[in-house]
């Protein structure tokens, strides 16, 4: 494990098992203990590398890929020989042959923006932790139901934002949930403080240009401003 990755696993308690090989239930206390899940679109295994190192830095080993570009899953499959403890993901997943080139290439998560009952089929068989998107209570209540370690409540802003998630915990209070769409610096805190489990943060933790342009340390700042809102929204 590299140094900057067991400096943020022990930054929030995680005792690494001694195998290096995370399980289930790990993949998914780590993710409700950090409350960060970074989304990117990459278009090549460089660029998820220099993202990856720069949230890990940061103090966030988590990084959820999306399957929009074409090399997504090579992608994967870069991060997890060359990074191989951090906390790699699947994003935009649509079927479940996708999820299975995600997991054979090294993905620890899957998730999706909306509910593919497949997809949560096959991560549950694969004891693999998924969390897909969901909106309605009808559309939480059967993901849930259907083996979801969370469910991402997505496009958050659509219908409220913080006061939708703090209504749904209240009619759901046992279903995890991840808050996406319209999460920034300025609703972060307020949808943690509403009962969101974690946040699915994209362009305003990791902007295009700060790709294109390398600037890891801007990425940085960004990463532990969102750890900050976290841990506000937990008092």
């Amino acid at each position: 494990m590299s140094q900057t990755l067991r400096q943020a696993f022990d930054d929030i308690g995680f005792e690494y098992p001694a195998t290096g090989t995370l399980t289930k239930h790990e993949v998914g206390f780590q993710i409700a203990e950090i409350g960060v899940i970074p989304a990117v679109c990459v278009t090549s295994a460089e660029e998820a590398l220099f993202v990856a190192e720069a949230v890990a830095e940061a103090g966030v080993p988590v990084l959820e890929i999306s399957m929009t570009f074409p090399g997504s899953i090579h992608a994967i499959s870069h991060l997890a020989k060359h990074v191989p403890d951090m906390i790699v993901g699947g994003g935009s997943i649509l079927d479940s042959e996708t999820a299975r080139r995600c997991v054979d290439e090294g993905a620890k998560f899957l998730t999706s923006e909306g509910l593919v009952l497949e997809v949560v089929e096959f991560a549950a068989r694969e004891e693999i932790v998924v969390f897909p998107g969901a909106l309605t209570p009808t559309e939480i209540i059967a993901a849930w139901k259907a083996g979801s370690d969370f469910v991402k409540v997505v496009p958050c802003d659509a219908m409220g934002g913080p006061s939708y998630i703090r209504s749904l915990k209240t009619a759901l209070p046992q279903v995890r949930l991840i808050a996406a769409g319209g999460v920034n610096r300025l609703t972060a805190v307020d949808f943690i403080a509403a009962g969101a489990t974690a946040l699915g943060v994209g362009r305003e933790l990791i902007p295009r240009e700060a790709i294109r342009l390398r600037q890891s340390q801007r990425i940085q700042e960004l990463a532990r401003r969102f750890l900050g809102f976290v841990g506000d929204g937990r008092l």
